[in-house]
């Protein structure tokens, strides 16, 4: 028997209440090899219920569906299979949001949220449009849109597989969001056409191809080479959209990029000699590490 098909057999007791199941779960990732088996059972459950981690321990004679009790058996086998835990629940959490995530997009990083926050602040009330380059799940349009009130908020992709997860997520999240919401299909820019916007930001691919083996396996094996790797020493997606946004960024408006803490310096530098752009930042993380770059267009 396999290890995934293992899990699946081991859960199958599992009675109907939130301790129950983190019980049974732990026991099975633990006969399966997997690392702090009740931690990852714990973060299972607390996922798929959108609940704080603590919450299964405080709440551990809670009744739970049959329908929850499925959903914890997949994930369980798929975390066996060595699956990041947002991809083996189907939903990660970015600002406010809970979002729907596959292996189409990448899993929303903290420090994209910050990319978000940095954003609003310079947002004022003559902001009406802004882009999502590159927008995988829909996490920063669909923060922005969920944030502030805007005419128009739009999103790119290449990927269809990655639109339509967004597509779904916006429909999700309908009654909710404060702005109106687009997904295109399309290159970087290419799809926006002649729109004129007020703040262009991107997370766009920024590893280089050579860099790929040494990810770590969680993001090597499972994210989207297309969403991660790039040519030119991982400048080539930066490099195009800083040479496509000035003809869609209206004078003064923001172009928002998170970067390789690597190739920060590079980035600004790039911006700064294009001739299109003034006020360049390089901006930190909450490690206080250089992560994006901001500058208007003259």
């Amino acid at each position: 028997m396999s290890k995934a098909a293992a899990v699946t057999a081991e859960v199958a007791s599992a009675e109907g209440t939130v301790g129950a199941l983190v019980s049974e779960l732990s026991q099975s990732l633990r006969l399966a090899g997997v690392a702090d088996p009740r931690r990852e059972a714990v973060e299972i459950v607390a996922a798929l219920l959108d609940v704080p981690r603590f919450w299964p321990a405080a709440n551990a004679e809670s009744e739970i569906t049959s329908e929850v009790v499925s959903a914890a058996r997949r994930a369980a086998s798929k975390r066996v299979l060595g699956a990041p835990l947002a991809y083996a629940v189907g939903r990660a959490s970015f600002r406010h949001l809970t979002l729907e995530v596959d292996d189409s997009v990448l899993i929303p990083r903290v420090e994209t949220e910050l990319l978000v926050e940095r954003v609003l602040d310079r947002c004022d009330g003559e902001t009406r449009a802004l882009a999502d380059i590159g927008t995988g799940s829909g996490a920063i349009a669909l923060s922005l849109a969920f944030e502030r009130e805007f005419e128009c908020v739009i999103g790119t992709d290449i990927s269809r597989g990655a639109l339509a997860v967004a597509e779904r997520n916006c429909a999700a999240l309908k009654g909710v969001l404060r702005s109106r919401v687009q997904f295109l299909h399309g290159s970087f820019l290419a799809p926006l056409e002649a729109r004129q916007l007020d703040v262009i930001v991107s997370n766009p691919p920024y590893i280089a191809y050579a860099e790929g083996p040494a990810l770590p396996a969680s993001v090597r094996d499972w994210e989207p080479s297309v969403a991660l790797l790039c040519a030119d020493t991982g400048l080539a997606a930066t490099r195009s959209i800083v040479g496509q946004a000035p003809r869609y960024l209206r004078r003064g408006g923001i172009l928002a990029l998170e970067v390789d803490l690597r190739r920060a310096g590079l980035v600004a530098e790039m911006i700064a000699v294009h001739g299109s752009y003034s006020d360049v930042e390089v901006l930190l993380d909450l490690s206080g590490r250089e992560r994006f770059v901001f500058a208007r267009r003259t």
